[in-house]
């Protein structure tokens, strides 16, 4: 499944998600998220539980084209090893690929 949405946070999760699980339960497992500009929390919680339906079906979920953005909050959170997300040393270290204190991403 690829995520056509440049914005992936609040306002649209919810519907991503549902999206998202009903493409795992057709069978999809792979899920390219590089069109993503924009997340913010809601995007992670996402990952997590298009992840556990993925489990929940005996599959395995893979996840291209991550943000690094999302890497960092998920590094963040301390779920990065549950994503299969990149690793980043230090979300301070990385501020300008980070959260630069806000938890909306925008690449500019």
């Amino acid at each position: 499944m690829r995520v056509e949405s440049v914005s992936f946070t609040s306002a649209n999760a919810a519907a991503l998600v549902e999206e998202g699980c009903a493409a795992l339960r057709a069978g999809q497992t792979r899920f390219d998220l590089s069109a993503v500009k924009e997340v913010d929390s809601a995007a992670v919680a996402a990952l997590l539980a298009w992840r556990r339906t993925a489990q929940e079906l005996g599959v395995t979920l893979e996840l291209t084209g991550v943000p690094p953005a999302v890497a960092s909050l998920a590094t963040l959170y301390g779920v990065d090893g549950l994503l299969g997300t990149p690793h980043q040393e230090s979300i301070v270290e990385h501020g300008r690929e980070g959260m630069h204190g806000h938890h909306v991403h925008r690449p500019g």
